[in-house]
């Protein structure tokens, strides 16, 4: 297989869109914004898969491109790396290789007589160019040395190994690998030096990100915006305080009364306060009802609950109740919103049986949007854990909420 068709099929293994989130800052009129454009990944770890291809005709430099008598490679994955990336630039890489040698192919300097295997276990070090040409979201050229182990043309060698390459990011986790490495024999014997050539999917976690120059820049523009704006802000404050001293004796006589009305209004305010976490605290104290699965009727001790619940609000008749009903993660979201919506309906619809009005009761169904713990599509729960999130809550508001 051509690598020029290796390399083609690993482009579209990869997602060709992200999704970037903006953050925009706004003087006045104007925006500037920064967004993803304006970050790049500092540091993460990366694994990558893909092909390695193996030019051992001895010649190093010359005929480079000679794919049909020079290059070796199989049709399947051939190459896995594995690597940690720093801040400074420099990265830490392991690379294990298989391959083979064709039959009629050049290999040190000699037609090849028949199949050989090649395996290489490699470790090298790299410094991204981008710290000195300047930092870019999605392209990454690098050099590197290492050293490794090769076992090729029934000839192990330790190598000293060069390297030269980029890789190209179409998002933050996803991108591709090309590069090309020159591996030299520690031997003084007849093991030949070779080239090997590698294009690989690769895949970044554990990612910690930082501004680019641009972004340093622009965040450094944001903050003289900002600076700017303080100063006029502060040159305004300080026209109207010399204005404020001509009406100082009139501002102090209803700042006077303002004080007693509002004294006034904060210990109507406190108490209502006292009363509504009081009130919380009773209903809190009752706890939650809980529904059995797929099921928005109540149960027994669900009734007893809210006959409880009743008893409190016929006597507070200025309070009224929102309710809110949720369901677990299992199941589809639109179904899940339907089934929350009848469980608000269920237990609405019993405090109108106790007698509540029914302008005193809201009901909101939130579906699986607001799970009180991890239990969501991706993860395995015990029954125990699902049923906390099938549940009614309460919310105490005063009918005459200033």
């Amino acid at each position: 297989m051509k690598p020029i068709t290796l390399i083609a099929i690993a482009f579209t293994c990869l997602p060709l869109t992200s999704v970037f989130s903006q953050e925009v800052v706004q003087d006045g009129e104007e925006e500037l914004r920064l967004t993803a454009k304006d970050s790049i990944v500092e540091k993460a770890w990366t694994v990558g898969l893909g092909y390695n291809f193996v030019d051992d005709s001895g010649d190093m430099a010359d005929e480079l491109f000679a794919f049909k008598t020079q290059w070796n490679a199989v049709p399947y994955p051939t190459r896995f790396n594995f690597g940690r990336y720093f801040k400074s630039g420099i990265g830490i890489e392991g690379i294990a290789t298989y391959n083979r040698y064709k039959e009629g192919k050049i290999v040190d300097n000699m037609p090849n007589p028949e199949e050989k295997s090649y395996f290489g276990l490699d470790a090298r070090f790299t410094y991204d160019l981008n710290k000195i040409i300047g930092e870019t979201a999605w392209f990454d050229p690098y050099l590197g040395v290492g050293l490794g182990y090769t076992e090729a043309n029934n000839r192990p060698r330790g190598t000293y190994n060069g390297v030269i390459g980029f890789r190209t990011w179409f998002s933050d986790h996803w991108g591709l690998d090309l590069n090309s490495s020159g591996k030299w024999s520690m031997n003084t014997g007849d093991a030949s030096n070779h080239l090997q050539h590698a294009a690989a999917v690769v895949y970044r976690f554990g990612i910690e990100k930082g501004l680019s120059n641009k972004g340093e820049e622009k965040l450094a523009l944001i903050e003289a915006l900002k600076a700017e704006k303080q100063r006029k802000q502060d040159s305004i404050a300080e026209v109207d305080r010399q204005r404020e001293a001509a009406a100082l004796a009139e501002r102090l006589a209803k700042e006077k009364e303002a004080a007693q009305l509002a004294a006034a209004e904060k210990a109507r305010k406190d108490a209502e306060n006292r009363r509504k976490r009081q009130l919380e605290s009773q209903i809190a104290d009752l706890g939650m009802i809980y529904f059995k699965f797929d099921s928005s009727y109540l149960t027994d001790n669900s009734k007893t609950i809210l006959d409880k619940i009743a008893a409190i609000l016929n006597q507070n008749e200025d309070v009224t109740l929102q309710v809110g009903s949720h369901t677990d993660s299992r199941g589809a979201s639109k179904y899940n919103e339907w089934l929350s919506s009848r469980r608000v309906e269920r237990t609405v619809g019993y405090l109108i049986e106790q007698g509540i009005s029914p302008g005193r009761l809201n009901g909101q169904g939130y579906g699986e949007t607001q799970l009180q713990n991890e239990c969501d599509d991706h993860t395995y729960c015990s029954e125990a854990k699902h049923r906390l999130n099938r549940r009614s809550e309460f919310t105490v508001q005063f009918s005459n909420a200033y």
